[in-house]
């Protein structure tokens, strides 16, 4: 497989968002998906909806989510939508919650090393094309979040989640934490729920990673540390699996003073494992060309 191209800039405002997508030359077409995360009740570095309103606009995106799969402001209808007024995102956008309403859409993986079918929101059946808006950061169980884990767990719905997190052994939210699998075999789970996703959109599908305010947490955490290291940039690619190993690539080869610490939680967590899963589920490849376009 040859090289990806991935497009990285160090600038970070609500402009050079719209410059990496117009450098990539690839438009979305039809009814634009643009998913992200709406940020969980206390946590303070999730992106601003401020801050992505120019680039939904500018590919006249509809702003999407899922609900979650664990204890907090997120996990239900009326609580997340409550969080997302909170938030100020439905001063700009209306936010779709795709899985608001079931029956959950079923996605097969037939390759699946873990997984056969994924559950998520039914109402991505509503989209032509996706554009993947991740920021990029660290993770408590993941080891990092990025293209791949929003692919996968921020697809999913809430049992979707809770199938994911016990890789296909339950799609009960409330049960699943008392009896996780091996930490390979979620990561793999992660891979596999990715693949179907972006199969699923294969060709009508973008990603962008923002490297800013890079906590060693999620934005899924309520309490989560600050940002250990400065901000870095934001990518762009067609590959998921490209723009993932560019911004791991990234946080290795940084002299930051916090690196060492966002590292430690990525191996603590194995997290480079999702990658490796994903590459060789052959939906993308770690293999890339990084382009600087400052």
């Amino acid at each position: 497989m040859e090289k990806s191209k991935v497009y990285f800039t160090k600038q970070i405002t609500p402009e050079s968002l719209i410059n990496v997508y117009e450098t990539l030359g690839k438009k979305l077409e039809g009814k634009v998906a643009v998913k992200l995360h709406s940020g969980e009740e206390g946590n303070q570095n999730f992106l601003r909806p401020e801050f992505v309103k120019k680039l939904v606009e500018h590919v006249n995106g509809t702003v999407v989510e899922c609900n979650t799969a664990y204890e907090g402001a997120r996990n239900t209808t009326k609580k997340h939508k409550e969080l997302i007024e909170k938030h100020g995102w439905n001063k700009y956008f209306n936010v779709d919650l795709m899985d608001e309403e079931g029956p959950d859409k079923v996605l097969e993986i037939p390759n699946g090393k873990i997984l056969k079918e994924n559950f998520v929101g039914k109402n991505i059946e509503k989209y032509d094309s996706v554009l993947v808006l991740s920021h990029f950061k660290g993770h408590p169980m993941g080891g990092y979040g990025g293209a791949l884990k929003q692919l996968s767990i921020g697809f999913a719905s809430s049992e979707g989640k809770a199938w994911i997190h016990s890789a296909g052994e339950s799609k009960d939210q409330y049960t699943i934490w008392d009896n996780l699998p091996k930490q390979d075999k979620f990561l793999e789970s992660m891979a596999d729920a990715a693949s179907s996703v972006h199969n699923l959109f294969k060709g009508n599908i973008i990603y962008i990673n923002v490297m800013k305010n890079l906590s060693v947490d999620c934005d899924c955490c309520a309490v989560a540390e600050d940002p250990c290291m400065n901000d870095i940039g934001i990518l762009i690619s067609q590959d998921p699996v490209a723009i993932d190993q560019a911004c791991i690539d990234l946080i290795y080869n940084s002299n930051d003073k916090g690196r060492d610490h966002f590292v430690e939680r990525v191996e603590r967590q194995h997290g480079i494992h999702t990658i490796e899963a994903a590459n060789e589920l052959g939906f993308g490849t770690r293999e890339y060309e990084l382009i600087n376009i400052d």
